[in-house]
């Protein structure tokens, strides 16, 4: 892998030498970068810098880059689901790990530290909406993995599943970065994350398309494995997890509750909510 030169047509540049669908050069990323879905809600974070220093936006892409407390941070907006947490990390690790302008690959690795600031709903009746949890591990319910290489650790969640709700592919299972999960201990609930590929019949939701998998919420939250059990889904974070495992960065998905499915409610402070969230993860990575 070491100086293997990147064609033209597997990593795509824009006329000014930006990377295809982020629109960014090296210098305008952090090496800490936090993440959200909406890209409204990326002033939302970078409201709390010190000073911006870069903007841009691209399709769903939305970057800002600055500073807070002596320290400079990124926030981008990726939109939804694990397609889209594909091409940012893909893109995200060829600005830090491959010459643009050579087009080979860098002998010195770069390690970024990427947060996913999300929201998330419960599978739980005791996990209340307006509640803060991290995603200690993740199960991801799409496809994508089976393009890339094994992930290492167990899959004993992943096998579960595929067994309660018969799929015909085996889910993958991924982990947290230990280092960013120590920051926020006492923080964030710790949780088991299921990552769908879709917010209705993949979330168990019935509107006028009946979901195939009968009574889906229920029996995922009464799974009980190894003495664990799911507590939340969103669409993003096994892609975070997964992908940052194989191309060496530290990941870590923190997300707002702000929605009980079993109980049918939903936080009617959400935007507090997130809010809190996003104060409360600058302070624990020390912004």
């Amino acid at each position: 892998m070491e100086n293997r030169h990147i064609p033209e047509s597997e990593l795509i540049l824009n006329p000014d030498g930006s990377i295809y669908h982020l629109h960014l050069k090296p210098e305008h990323l952090a090496s800490f970068v936090f993440t959200v879905g909406d890209p409204d809600r990326v002033p939302l974070v970078s409201q709390y810098f010190d000073q911006i220093d870069f903007k841009i936006k691209k399709r769903e892409f939305v970057t800002h880059t600055g500073w807070k407390n002596g320290k400079r941070l990124t926030v981008m907006s990726t939109g939804m689901s694990t397609d889209n947490i594909e091409i940012l990390l893909t893109e995200l690790d060829a600005l830090v790990n491959i010459d643009l302008e050579q087009r080979r690959v860098k002998t010195e690795k770069t390690r970024l530290q990427i947060v996913r600031l999300g929201t998330s709903g419960s599978l739980q009746e005791d996990l209340h909406a307006g509640e803060l949890l991290v995603s200690e591990i993740a199960i991801g319910l799409d496809t994508m993995m089976a393009f890339y290489p094994h992930l290492s650790g167990d899959h004993d969640m992943a096998d579960a599943i595929q067994r309660e709700l018969e799929l015909s592919f085996l889910p993958y299972q991924a982990y947290a970065d230990p280092e960013l999960l120590g920051k926020v201990e006492g923080q964030f609930a710790k949780g088991i994350t299921l990552t769908c590929p879709g917010f209705y019949a993949p979330q168990g939701r019935h509107v006028l398309l009946k979901p195939r998998m009968e009574r889906m919420l229920e029996r995922l939250a009464e799974l009980n494995i190894g003495g664990h059990r799911l507590t939340n889904f969103e669409m993003e974070t096994a892609a975070y997890y997964a992908l940052g495992e194989l191309f060496g960065h530290q990941m870590l998905s923190l997300n707002a509750i702000v929605a009980n499915r079993p109980l049918k409610k939903f936080d009617r402070e959400a935007e507090k909510t997130v809010d809190t969230m996003i104060r409360t993860a600058l302070e624990s990575f020390g912004f």
